[in-house]
């Protein structure tokens, strides 16, 4: 909606608003995917992203203690407005151990919203954004076409995990998912410089202040939103 009031294209529009809310670059990825954006577009708020979660990492759990808020509270708060999954466990650290297991919860919850939401765009974008007047009806083989495959290994690993989990000791376990997460890590990082490697400066002085404006605002929402329902839904749980 701020997007809107901007006068921000649609597709940067969605970038922003699903990476503000579910899980940050990948979930900016997976909308990219979906509504056809620009590699600049995709870039650009992969960039925002990390502007804003980086000092998050410090702000929050320094908030948190401020505000006298408990291990619960600073966790689901963390977890449920940091945009990328690593800042939150840089944060939760920091918050303490108990914090750190409530966020890690909470952020993992969140990102499972990531599928819905690729569908929901790929759908919305189908049928209202790029439909012309007159054009056929688009088929099941669009929707295929647009959606983002990587969601799909998302799943099968993460069953795949919890069978194997399940089916050996757990130093056994333990072991082998520190070393697909090595892995996960190292093919981030690739994932990151090929999407750096798309940046393009003239597109960011071409889009000016406004994204960064409705970017920052979502964010600042989203923290007192946030803390509102932390304090609701964790002021009773101990840990």
């Amino acid at each position: 909606m701020i997007g809107g009031k901007f006068g921000l294209d649609d597709r940067l529009r969605a970038l922003l608003s699903t990476a503000a809310s579910i899980c940050g670059v990948s979930a900016a990825i997976a909308a990219a995917g979906a509504v056809k954006a620009k590699k600049e577009h995709l870039a650009y708020t992969a960039s925002l992203v990390i502007l804003f979660a980086l000092p998050s990492i410090f702000l929050l759990p320094w908030l948190a203690g401020v505000l006298g808020l408990s291990p619960a509270v600073t966790g689901a708060w963390i977890g449920g407005n940091i945009d990328t999954t690593a800042a939150v466990t840089a944060a939760g650290t920091l918050a303490g151990e108990g914090p750190l297991q409530i966020a890690a919860i909470v952020k993992s919850t969140q990102n499972a919203l990531l599928g819905v939401a690729a569908i929901a765009l790929t759908v919305y974008f189908t049928f209202k954004v790029e439909r012309t007047e007159g054009s056929p009806r688009p088929t099941a083989r669009v929707f295929w076409n647009r959606f983002p495959k990587f969601i799909l290994g998302f799943l099968a690993a993460s069953v795949a995990a919890t069978i194997y989990a399940g089916a050996v000791p757990a130093e056994v376990s333990k072991a082998a998912i520190g070393v697909a997460n090595n892995l996960r890590t190292w093919f981030l990082i690739f994932a990151f410089v090929s999407i750096g490697l798309e940046f393009n400066i003239s597109s960011i002085k071409q889009a000016g202040w406004r994204p960064v404006a409705v970017f920052g605002s979502a964010f600042t929402v989203n923290l007192v939103v946030g803390l509102v329902l932390a304090l609701l839904l964790w002021s009773g749980f101990t840990i």
